[in-house]
This record gives structure tokens, C-alpha cells and sequence, in this order.
């Protein structure tokens, strides 16, 4: 009810804008708000500012491009010529070094090891021969005892020359045995080891057919050579029972010496009998047959290079013939 006594054409008092206490107090200040900002401060009143870069104004200079001489660039691209080709005699040695590596590993691509010589020996191994790797666990036995058999016979066919030369100081018309004896030293020891005891081993190790076949055949001519040697024929270089018996009457020494060469000779024949009975036994069982052995055979000659080269040559000859 007090509404209606005020005078409604009086000044509205609470909705006057300068009636603000703010816009109140700065209208009231004497102070001229021009008059309260100074352009230009004292240097009590001046802020701290950076000073400017002390360094002189320099203006950019271009230099001048100098151009190497013809001297200078054949210089260099010598250089680097003869870097190129130290890098390539460097990287030609390396892959003959490799290359080298490769064929002393053979076609396994494992180091040879056999026969065991010394590393700084001129003659390097020419097999790699590993009964525990690359034999089967159920013929590791009967391969390891062909392998004894031939370090046996090398054995009995040494001290055979030495029997041999024992039989020629006693009688000089026997130098034939003696000379005899170096041969069949030097010719049976490798070569019964690369004709038959390395083609059992590959038999063993792949199961192969065609390397059976070899080895029963080149065995079988060793068998005979065995009992040839322990019968001891004179004038044939070997000191078995007929010689060792012919000379035991005129010198009982010798005659004793060529006596144990016999007999090693006797065992030679004995057990490379019961070994070839035993190889055919573990070959029957191994599922090989004269039908494997021709298709091998027939595969490793149309796949060997020198046969393919030496086919071309043929053909094209007969070509050019015609």
C-alpha cells in the first residue's frame, strides 16, 4: 500500500543507472582521467624494457663461386676409382675365400674330417665321417666294424713289407716280393677304402641300392684278394703260409715274422666273409632291390653334369658329321 503514496511524477530513485556507487565515485574524483596517463614517464616511473641488438647493421654480401679446376675433378674421380677398386678386390676375395670353404665341406656342406690331419698340413681332408650323424643307430655297429676291418688290413699290409724286406735280406733273388709289397701297400690301402668301405657307408647313411650293388661286387674281389694273400704264392709279394713255410727252414726269425703276417692275413679273409654275410643280412632288410639300384644309377648318370656336357659334345659332332 505504500506504492500508491509515492509521487509517480517524482525522479525514479532506485532505477537510476548513475546512482551506482562505481559510476558515483568517478564522477565525483577530481582527478581528469586524461591527466592521469603520462606519455612520457620519469625514470622513476619509466618500466624496465630489452635494449636493442647492439650489433652494427651489416649488409648481406654474396660470395663469389669459384669452380674446381679440370685438374681437380680428374683428381678426384680417380680417387674414387681406386676406392671402387680396392672395394671390389676385397669383396673378389672374400667370395674366393667362401668359395674355398664350400669345396673343402664338400657336398654335405660340412668341414671334412677325415682322414684326421693337422691344420697347417698342405693336404687337406678329403671326406666327412660322422658314425653317430649321418649312420642309422641300427648299422652304427656293423659300419664302425668294415671301418676297423679296412684300418686292419692297412695295418697287416705294412707289416707285409716289412716281412717282405725281411725275406729279400735273407735272399736277394726275393727283391721281386719286396718290390711287390710297396705296390700293394700303396695301391690296395686307398683304394679299398674309396671302392668298397665308402660306398657301404653311403649304402648305410641314404639306403641307397646302387651303392650295395657296388659294394658286394668290389667286396667280393677283396674276399679273394684276402685269401690270395694269406696263401702267400712266392714271386707275388706276399709273406703267406707257402712262404713264410719255405723260409722258416733256412732263417726261423724271418720265417716267424712272415708266419704272424700270414696269420693276420688268414683273419683278414675270415672276417671280411662273415662282415659281407652280415652286410647282406642288414641289405635284405633295408627294402633295396636290383630295380632301386638301376633307377639310381640311371638318375646319377642323366643328372651328372660331366655325362650331360660330354652328350652335347657328341650330338652336336654327329650333327656337324652329317
Amino acid at each position: 500500500m505504500s506504492d500508491f503514496d509515492n509521487n509517480p511524477f517524482a525522479d525514479p530513485v532506485n532505477d537510476n543507472p548513475f546512482h551506482d556507487p562505481s559510476v558515483t565515485q568517478v564522477t565525483n574524483s577530481t582527478l581528469d582521467p586524461v591527466d592521469g596517463f603520462n606519455p612520457f614517464p620519469t625514470d622513476s616511473q619509466a618500466t624496465h624494457t630489452e635494449p636493442a641488438s647492439t650489433f652494427p647493421y651489416q649488409p648481406a654480401v654474396l660470395q663469389p663461386s669459384t669452380e674446381p679446376s679440370p685438374q681437380a675433378i680428374a683428381a678426384a674421380a680417380q680417387a674414387n676409382l681406386l676406392r671402387q677398386q680396392e672395394e671390389l678386390e676385397r669383396k673378389a676375395a672374400e667370395l674366393e675365400r667362401r668359395e674355398q670353404e664350400l669345396q673343402s665341406r664338400g657336398v654335405t656342406g660340412k668341414e671334412n674330417n677325415w682322414p684326421p690331419l693337422p691344420r697347417n698340413f698342405p693336404i687337406k681332408p678329403c671326406f666327412y665321417q660322422d658314425f653317430s650323424e649321418e649312420i642309422p643307430l641300427e648299422h652304427q655297429r656293423l659300419c664302425k666294424m668294415l671301418y676297423y676291418l679296412w684300418m686292419f688290413h692297412c695295418v697287416t699290409l705294412f707289416l707285409n713289407l716289412l716281412a717282405c724286406l725281411a725275406y729279400f735280406t735273407t735272399d736277394p733273388a726275393y727283391g721281386v716280393d719286396f718290390g711287390l709289397s710297396i705296390l700293394w701297400l700303396i695301391l690296395f690301402a686307398p683304394c679299398s677304402f674309396i671302392c668298397w668301405y665308402r660306398p657301404v657307408y653311403k649304402a648305410f647313411k641314404s639306403d641307397s641300392s646302387f651303392s650295395f650293388f657296388f659294394f658286394f661286387f668290389v667286396f667280393f674281389c677283396q674276399v679273394v684278394v684276402f685269401i690270395i694273400q694269406s696263401v702267400g704264392i712266392p714271386k707275388w709279394g706276399n709273406s703267406g703260409w707257402i712262404a713264410s713255410l719255405t723260409i722258416i727252414r733256412a732263417n726261423k726269425a724271418v720265417g716267424a715274422i712272415m708266419m704272424v703276417v700270414a696269420t693276420f692275413f688268414t683273419v683278414c679273409a675270415v672276417l671280411s666273409v662273415i662282415l659281407l654275410k652280415m652286410v647282406h643280412s642288414h641289405y635284405r632288410h633295408t627294402g633295396a632291390s636290383f630295380q632301386k639300384a638301376q633307377q639310381e644309377f640311371s638318375q646319377g648318370v642323366l643328372s651328372n653334369k660331366t655325362f650331360q656336357s660330354a652328350a652335347a659334345t657328341a650330338v652336336s659332332s654327329t650333327a656337324q658329321g652329317n
